[in-house]
C-alpha cells in the first residue's frame, strides 16, 4: 500500500546536478571533482545525487560520518567515499568492512582502524591550518603520517589534506597565507606521486585556483547554490539550482479588515483579503519567523507575503484580492512563472546562508526526483 500524497514536496532535479558536477570537471581539470554528499546530500537525497554526480563525472564522494558512507555502499555506489572527520573507534569495523577511506588525525585513530582488521584500508590525514575545528596541529603532522606509513600493509596514505574556512570571501588574505602554510607542510612529508593532497571546497574552487590541487570537494555549488554572495554570479555562471520547494493550496478564505492571525495574533489586515493556507510548515523547515522578516511565496506566478507566524504544519499568505483556488501550487523555493524565490534569499532575510535552508528541509517532505530519460 503505497503513502497517501502529500501537498508539500521538493523536487530534484538530477539532470542539474549531474550537470553541474560536469561544469566543475571542466573547470578544475586536470584536478579531479569529489562531490560531497553529506547531509542527506545537502537536503536533496544521498544516494540519487551521488549517482548523478558520478554520472556528471566525479571521480569520489565525500561523507560527514560513517554511517553516511555505509548508506552509499548498501544502495550499491562502489564508487571511492571519503569520510571527512575521524570517526569514533566503535566506526572503525564499518569503515574497514565497506572500504570507506578514513580520514585521521591522531595516533588512536590509526590503531583503531588497524584494531579493526584493516588491509589496505586508504587513509587522508587532516592538518588543521587555520580553522580550528579539527585536524592534527601542524607540528605534529609528520607524525601523524609516519603512524599511518608505519601501519602498512593494513593502511595506506592515500591523501594529505585541510578546510579553508574563510575561502568564499575572496578578498581576505588569510586563505592566500592559508594555503602556503599548507603547502609548505606538504612539501616536507616526501609524499609519493599517489598521494591526493587537496584543500577547496566550492568556494576554494570557485575564488582561489591555487586551492584545487589533485582534487576539489565539490558541496554546495553542485547544488546550484552560490557559497556566498560574493560568488553568486560565478556560481550562477556555471550552475542551475536542483531543488525546489512546493506545495498546494490546502485552504481558502476572506478575511476582514482589522483581523488577526496565527499563533499570537501578530499580523493584522489594514485591507480585506483573500488567505490561502499551505499545508507546511516549521516541522518541514520553514522557519516559524520567516513572517517575521518578509518572506514569500509564489502563487499564479506573483510573490505573496506570509501572513503570521509560521505554525508546525501550516503557513497562511495574502492573495490581496486574486483569485486563488484550493489545489493552485505554491512555490516557496524555485521558479514560477518571470519570478524565483531562491534559498540564498531565505537564507539572506534569515541572517544565515543557503547551505542551512536546503539541509533544513525535514524528513517527511517527499523528494520527487526527475531525470531527462535520454
Amino acid at each position: 500500500m503505497t503513502a497517501p500524497q502529500r501537498w508539500a514536496w521538493a523536487d530534484v532535479d538530477l539532470d542539474a546536478i549531474a550537470s553541474n558536477v560536469a561544469s566543475f570537471c571542466d573547470l578544475v581539470a586536470p584536478s579531479q571533482v569529489w562531490a560531497v554528499v553529506k547531509a542527506n546530500g545537502y537536503g536533496h537525497g544521498a544516494v540519487p545525487v551521488a549517482t548523478a554526480a558520478l554520472l556528471g563525472g566525479a571521480h569520489g564522494l565525500a561523507v560527514a560520518l560513517a554511517g553516511e558512507g555505509v548508506e552509499l555502499r548498501r544502495a550499491g555506489i562502489d564508487a571511492p567515499v571519503l569520510v571527512l572527520s575521524e570517526q569514533p573507534d566503535d566506526s572503525a569495523a564499518a569503515l574497514v568492512e565497506h572500504r570507506l577511506i578514513s580520514t585521521v588525525y591522531s595516533r588512536g585513530g590509526v590503531d583503531a582502524l588497524v584494531g579493526a582488521g584493516a588491509a589496505g584500508l586508504d587513509v587522508h590525514v587532516k592538518v588543521d591550518t587555520g580553522m580550528q575545528r579539527v585536524g592534527v596541529q601542524p607540528e605534529s603532522l609528520a607524525d601523524v603520517v609516519a603512524a599511518v606509513r608505519d601501519a602498512a600493509p593494513a593502511l595506506r596514505l592515500g591523501g594529505v589534506f585541510t578546510h579553508l574556512p574563510i575561502a568564499d570571501e575572496p578578498d581576505d588574505p588569510f586563505t592566500a597565507d592559508q594555503l602556503r602554510r599548507f603547502d609548505d607542510l606538504r612539501t616536507g612529508l616526501d609524499l609519493d606521486d599517489d598521494v591526493l593532497v587537496h584543500s577547496a571546497n566550492s568556494a576554494g574552487a570557485l575564488a582561489h585556483p591555487a586551492a584545487r590541487h589533485d582534487l576539489v570537494r565539490l558541496g554546495i555549488a553542485m547544488y546550484g547554490i552560490a557559497p556566498s554572495a560574493e560568488l553568486a554570479e560565478q556560481t550562477a555562471a556555471l550552475t542551475t539550482p536542483a531543488l525546489s520547494l512546493r506545495s498546494r493550496v490546502s485552504f481558502v478564505k476572506r478575511v476582514a479588515v482589522g483581523s488577526r492571525i496565527s499563533y499570537g495574533l501578530r499580523h493584522r489586515f489594514d485591507l480585506p483579503a483573500t488567505v490561502a493556507t499551505l499545508p507546511i510548515g516549521y516541522a518541514d523547515g520553514v522557519p516559524r519567523r520567516r513572517y517575521e522578516v518578509g518572506g514569500s511565496v509564489l502563487i499564479g506566478g506573483r510573490r505573496r507575503p506570509i501572513v503570521g507566524v509560521v505554525t508546525m504544519d501550516q503557513l497562511m499568505v495574502s492573495c490581496g484580492d486574486d483569485d486563488v483556488a484550493i489545489g493552485d501550487e505554491a512555490v516557496l523555493i524555485g521558479r514560477q512563472g518571470d519570478e524565483h524565490i531562491t534559498a540564498e534569499e531565505w537564507g539572506a532575510s534569515l541572517g544565515t546562508i543557503g547551505y542551512e535552508i536546503v539541509c533544513g528541509i525535514g524528513a517527511r517532505v517527499p523528494r520527487v526526483y526527475h531525470r531527462n530519460p535520454e
